[in-house]
């Protein structure tokens, strides 16, 4: 299995795309605006869709390509769109509601739509063929979660993706009893900022720090969802922690590779 980055950064400007993962060719996890740069064949490939939450930077490239792979799709089964009930709740009352966008769960039509909309709760394991991902517990503004990308061996580790989160006590209780090889966490915000963290439900370095205790084992440890022009100074204060991991900034291209 490998995971490619499409999109990893809080929001655009050149060369910065918000949060999208690409599982093998057919599996999204997130749908933000780096879901842009594959191609119409690499598009019209994914079948399954993740959301870990409703928010714009996430659930963008859900409509559009819907639009740019209709007619290619034809015939085949409709692409799943997998998410909690109200992340799906607010899909079908805000963006297919024929006024952001037209209802493609009804298009081309209501008997062979484009797309299906399909809930999971947290704790929950989806399978995907072989492939297994359980929904991870996160802690934001709105009801969220992260994922992890189980390994297909006996002992492989798992990519952990947190979503946009809080400090969520509820997440290091269940890596406790996981073997994490990738850990994909958001920091957000510097620590200047440590207050609009804490009233949006995201991450700054300080408060990075102290999550990254609870991780038992020593993992590669990947920052997402930095603000355009704001890595250096992130990175630079995530690089004063005293910390067990290798931590580094994520980089759309990148791809992880999976056992």
């Amino acid at each position: 299995m490998q995971i490619r980055v499409l999109g990893c950064s809080g929001s655009i400007a050149a060369g910065c795309r918000t949060t999208a993962f690409l599982l093998d060719d057919d599996v999204l996890i997130d749908a933000g605006t780096g879901v842009g740069d594959l191609t119409l064949d690499e598009l019209a490939r994914i079948d399954h869709i993740l959301l870990s939450h409703s928010h714009l930077d996430h659930v963008l490239g859900v409509p559009l390509l819907c639009d740019s792979v209709m007619r290619r799709r034809f015939g085949r089964p409709p692409i799943q769109v997998h998410g909690l009930p109200a992340t799906l709740d607010a899909l079908r009352a805000h963006v297919f509601n024929g006024q952001i966008w037209p209802d493609f769960t009804r298009l081309p039509s209501a008997e062979r739509p484009i797309l299906a909309l399909q809930p999971f709760a947290c704790g929950q394991v989806l399978a995907f063929g072989e492939r297994r991902i359980e929904v991870l517990p996160a802690l934001h503004t709105v009801p969220a979660v992260g994922f992890a990308v189980l390994g297909s061996e006996a002992g492989a580790g798992a990519w952990v993706f947190t979503g946009d989160t809080a400090p969520n006590p509820a997440l290091w209780q269940r890596l406790q009893s996981l073997r994490v090889a990738h850990l994909v966490i958001e920091t957000a915000f510097r620590d200047d900022e440590h207050q609009l963290a804490h009233v949006s439900r995201h991450l700054h370095p300080a408060a990075l720090g102290r999550e990254l205790q609870h991780l038992a084992q020593a993992s590669e440890v990947y920052i997402t969802h930095i603000k355009p022009g704001e890595l250096d100074a992130v990175m630079s204060q995530i690089g004063g922690l005293d910390h067990r991991h290798r931590v580094q900034a994520l980089v759309a291209g990148q791809v992880l590779m999976l056992s």
